[in-house]
């Protein structure tokens, strides 16, 4: 080992540069007098004696005997276990004191921006929040739709507008939503017809509506969102990362709702309604309500529109429709 590396391991354990150089000179010229390593080393005086007893100190070097000044290097082992012990000591103490200082400059500088991450906006807020939300989408809307609704007057009209600017609109909705009454007809079916890509699942995890991908509004939950006429509004972390992920995960096992029909002749908005809640899981009681029609005229339809797609069951029924572009 060249003596440059030999002095870099020597300050790494803790020995300041003048007992390095006391210490290269002992192993080259012990034994010998002090004062003759010290002028080896190109160190004197109190600097000398100062040195050469932090080398003592350090295990690495022997005591001057009384009324000598012959001086040698002892085996270093335990030595050095003590200075690697010491060394590791300040190391673990520098990490405590540089980790304690970031966590205080993170409480006192960052706590502004971390309290926007999340937003709660609760009451009479809530309503100027959503239609803001929308009017300031610019790519694509995603959302997640199921009841319970909060009163905002308008808010189908806000949503064919946006699909005129030619944002695009994303839904999913809840079993729930279709069967909610006379939601289907005014706002489903309108917003469908204007563009909006709709799927159905029989129920979604969560209230959530996606803007760009810039921020989230989510209710607290569906079942508290009547009670507590509260949400949040998420700005981009892991929270917002995890609720897109989540959002395409159930996009992808929803089952498409399209605005349009390609059999010859069409189908007529009411049977559409009927297959879009049957496709959605409601029961029949839901469907007979939804439509205004009794149990039996359900059936009859039902049975009508089985024999114009060719199809023995409900299930084939749902595909042929599906295939047709009828759902």
């Amino acid at each position: 080992m060249t003596n440059a590396k030999l002095g870099e391991a020597l300050r790494l354990l803790g020995l300041d540069h003048a007992a390095g150089q006391v210490y290269l000179a002992l192993l080259d010229r012990a034994p010998a007098p002090l004062s003759a390593i010290g002028a080896a080393a190109g160190v004197e005086g109190a600097e000398l004696v100062a040195a050469y007893d932090t080398l003592v100190d350090a295990g690495l070097a022997s005591a001057a005997g009384e009324g000598e000044d012959v001086v040698a290097p002892v085996p270093p082992a335990a030595g050095l276990e003590i200075l690697a012990r010491h060394r590791a000591s300040e190391v673990e103490e520098s990490r405590i004191a540089v980790g304690g200082a970031f966590e205080s400059f993170r409480r006192q500088r960052l706590a502004a921006y971390n309290d926007h991450l999340v937003e709660v906006v609760t009451g009479d807020d809530v309503g100027p929040r959503i239609r803001h939300a929308w009017a300031s989408a610019r790519d694509q809307i995603r959302q997640f739709e199921s009841p319970p609704y909060f009163p905002l007057p308008g808010a189908t009209e806000d949503s064919l507008a946006t699909l005129a600017r030619g944002v695009t609109q994303r839904v999913v909705y809840s079993r729930a939503s279709l069967e909610y009454p006379g939601h289907l007809k005014d706002v489903v079916e309108p917003c469908v017809r204007a563009g909006e890509q709709a799927r159905v699942l029989s129920s979604v995890p969560v209230k959530l509506v996606i803007i760009d991908d810039v921020y989230a509004l989510v209710s607290l939950s569906i079942k508290e969102a009547d009670v507590h006429n509260s949400m949040l509004v998420v700005q981009p972390c892991g929270l917002l990362s995890a609720l897109m992920a989540l959002f395409e995960q159930s996009w992808q096992n929803a089952l498409p709702l399209h605005g349009r029909t390609t059999r010859p002749g069409g189908l007529p908005p009411a049977d559409r309604r009927l297959l879009w809640l049957l496709a959605g899981g409601a029961s029949d009681e839901a469907i007979a309500r939804e439509l205004g029609i009794s149990r039996r005229t359900l059936f009859r339809r039902l049975q009508i529109l089985m024999a114009r797609l060719g199809a023995a069951n409900r299930f084939q029924m749902a595909l042929q429709a599906q295939r047709s572009g009828w759902l």
